[in-house]
């Protein structure tokens, strides 16, 4: 089974969907982790504010910490960084994986992302 680790800076709360003013790319990064997960791979997320042990367990997040905090978030794939400094679309995500990415389905009049229960978004 392929692993997946994102490496967030602080955040409010773990996946920084939440408060006033959400950032949609946020939302976007969120449920594309809820489909790879679905896809059979591992996913862990650790928050630089709530879990800083996470990040201190591992030399080589700190070593792309020590060039600037701004190379975070860093994502790994099976212990290997493959990202740092954005969050990747599903269709990047889908890739460093080696999976095949589902397209999103564009706002349905109702205003939702996708149909109920598709687990598009």
């Amino acid at each position: 089974m392929k692993k997946l680790e994102v490496y967030d800076p602080a955040m409010c709360c773990a996946t920084g969907v939440c408060g006033p003013e959400v950032d949609p790319a946020l939302v976007a990064f969120a449920a594309d982790l809820q489909w790879i997960a679905e896809q059979g791979v591992s996913v862990q997320r650790y928050n630089l504010g709530q879990e800083p042990q996470a990040f201190a367990a591992n030399p080589a997040v700190i070593k792309e910490m020590e060039a600037g905090m701004d190379r975070l978030p860093i994502i790994a794939v099976d212990g290997h960084i493959v990202s740092t400094g954005v969050h990747l679309t599903r269709d990047q995500l889908a890739a460093k994986l080696g999976l095949a990415a589902k397209p999103r389905v564009a706002a349905t009049a109702g205003g939702s992302c996708c149909p109920p229960k598709t687990g598009c978004c």
